[in-house]
């Protein structure tokens, strides 16, 4: 198997959770390499539905490995009730689940300015998740973090915390008129925290090298989608990390080299949370119908994902920057029983045709998909091969083939590992 990263190609919620699943019964580790618990991965195992937002999707699996890599913001709380409901229903991640010392952690401040930001006037609403993320992310960059590092170490987590307080505390005060947080308090609260989590922590870039160099199947987990990412998706409707493969590298301290493979994840249609703009987007009953047949609400928030068809102009982007090898085609079922098909393979704006993705947004908010129409089928049946789909199945996703240059190796039916078909090479 090798190394092989597992990527969103459009705005999030492809399912990649599923598909992550469906290949960790080959590999050995499995790593989550940025984003936080504004993510959220839905695997169905036996008919049980489970929900992973920080562990990665590998957990599920009996034996196999997963790391919480640097590039991750991690919310203790969330990580701890996450392990706790994974006990709960008879999967432990005790001396299986281990967690980065680089990885920096969420704060209660951090959630308070990203709903202050999100509800005031003056500032552009874009929809997050209200989970601490953005200034998370934020505070790394200008080097007033605290890590998982600092957590477990009582002196550098006050010290941290100070410098970290102070700042948030003047912008709560001064420019949202709100009540500072106590430092002793939240110190006190997070080392409590850092105790409950210091059997899980590792120094991830010595411990996951050491795992390459043992000749150990690694399977690199990406969040969100590459239209999210913050160099290349839809600026500034998007995450606060790099979403893309792109965060790989910065995420686990792993050269990219060691990846030898790369699996889109595409929906067979478009979905998108959150504001932002959508070419695609069908805002009448078929949208709405796509919605409903396809379960499309947030697994983080259980908001409705705004709905449309498949955008090829932007997922042949995507694939470009990846590098995708492969393509994870899901939700393939969700199309059951539309007589026709319509595929966007451009843009009209401006007296012009767009046929690849532009950092202009005006391009995207206004201007026109240009689409081609395919026939539609009725049943997918319980296929298990390729040649047992319709033929309209079969050329929806030959045309999809055809348009990114890139072959389509797993076809998801349904929720369920078994609604699964490997494409044979």
């Amino acid at each position: 198997m090798g190394a092989i990263c597992v990527v969103g190609t459009q705005w999030g919620d492809e399912g990649k959770g599923k598909i992550i699943d469906y290949l960790a019964r080959n590999a050995d580790v499995i790593v989550r390499y940025q984003g936080g618990s504004n993510a959220g991965h839905t695997v169905i195992v036996d008919g049980k539905k489970f929900v992973l937002h920080l562990v990665p999707s590998g957990i599920l699996w009996e034996g196999k490995k997963c790391l919480i890599a640097n590039g991750v913001v991690v919310d203790p709380e969330t990580l701890l009730k996450e392990i706790e409901d994974l006990r709960a229903e008879g999967v432990e991640s005790k001396g299986r689940l281990f967690v980065s010392d680089r990885a920096h952690v969420v704060l209660p401040v951090h959630k308070l300015l990203d709903a202050a930001s999100e509800n005031n006037s003056t500032t552009l609403k874009l929809g997050t998740t209200l989970r601490g993320i953005g200034p998370t992310y934020g505070d790394k960059v200008l080097r007033r973090g605290v890590r998982i590092a600092d957590l477990i170490n009582g002196r550098s987590l006050r010290a941290a915390l100070e410098r970290n307080l102070t700042h948030a505390n003047a912008v709560l005060e001064k420019v949202y008129d709100m009540p500072p947080l106590d430092i002793g308090r939240t110190y006190e609260q997070y080392l409590k925290l850092g105790d409950l989590l210091s059997d899980y922590v590792v120094d991830g870039v010595e411990w996951l090298h050491g795992a390459l160099l043992a000749g150990e199947r690694v399977l690199f987990e990406g969040a969100q989608g590459t239209l999210l990412d913050v160099d290349f998706g839809t600026y500034p409707y998007v995450t606060s990390s790099n979403a893309s493969v792109c965060g790989l590298g910065t995420g686990t301290g792993i050269p990219p080299r060691y990846v030898e493979k790369v699996i889109g994840v595409a929906k067979a249609y478009t979905t998108r949370v959150g504001e932002g703009p959508f070419p695609t987007e069908l805002k009448d009953a078929l949208g709405e119908h796509l919605r409903k047949r396809g379960s499309e609400f947030g697994a983080t928030t259980g908001r409705p994902r705004r709905c449309g068809w498949l955008d090829l102009v932007a997922l042949r982007y995507a694939v470009m920057i990846n590098g995708v090898d492969r393509i994870a085609l899901t939700k393939l079922d969700v199309l059951n029983g539309l007589s026709t098909l319509k595929v966007c393979v451009g843009y009209a704006y401006g007296g012009r045709v767009y046929r690849s993705f532009p950092a202009d947004l005006s391009v995207l908010q206004e201007g026109e998909p240009i689409y081609e129409t395919l026939p539609g089928w009725d049943e997918l049946g319980d296929a298990k091969t390729l040649e047992q789909l319709p033929q309209a199945a079969r050329d929806y996703i030959a045309f999809i083939e055809r348009s990114l240059g890139v072959p389509v190796e797993i076809i998801s039916l349904g929720g369920e590992r078994a609604q699964t078909i490997t494409v044979p090479e």
